[in-house]
């Protein structure tokens, strides 16, 4: 990739914008005019290109709301400034029925979540029982 010399003259930078424009395929009166329209927009001439008020408000306006984003307000069930969750009643029955079933086989055995998580003992060792609801298939 090329390095940007800024240290060039306003002759220089003209003749590459010359030699650019002869490359692009442009005629020397094309590139005569576009290169005296140039020089009156940088002294502040209004060019013909010129947005019209209205147009301007709604650059303004656009340029506005694409620039940030606006944070996310979320709606908060409770106090503690959490959202509440939706209660499974199918995987809470089924914890139950697993606590139930294993109580003829472990030691202390305890639901730690209903939803989600049982804690027993077998001997001196520790064990959890993770429940994980995989999510349907996308057809």
């Amino acid at each position: 990739m090329k390095e940007l010399n800024l240290n060039l003259s306003k002759r220089e930078i003209e003749k590459k914008q010359v030699e650019a424009m002869k490359k692009l395929g442009m005629t020397d009166e094309d590139i005569k005019e576009l290169m005296g329209y140039d020089k009156e927009i940088d002294k502040g001439k209004k060019g013909e290109y010129e947005l019209t008020a209205e147009q301007q408000k709604v650059s303004q306006e656009v340029m506005r709301t694409t620039g940030k984003k606006k944070p996310t307000i979320y709606q908060l069930d409770n106090k503690e400034g959490k959202r509440s969750k939706k209660k499974n009643a199918t995987k809470a029955e089924l914890i139950e029925k697993l606590a139930n079933f294993l109580t003829d086989f472990v030691e202390d055995i305890e639901i730690l979540n209903a939803e989600k998580l049982i804690a027993f003992k077998i001997g001196e060792n520790n064990y959890e029982l993770d429940l994980k609801q995989k999510r349907k298939p996308k057809n």
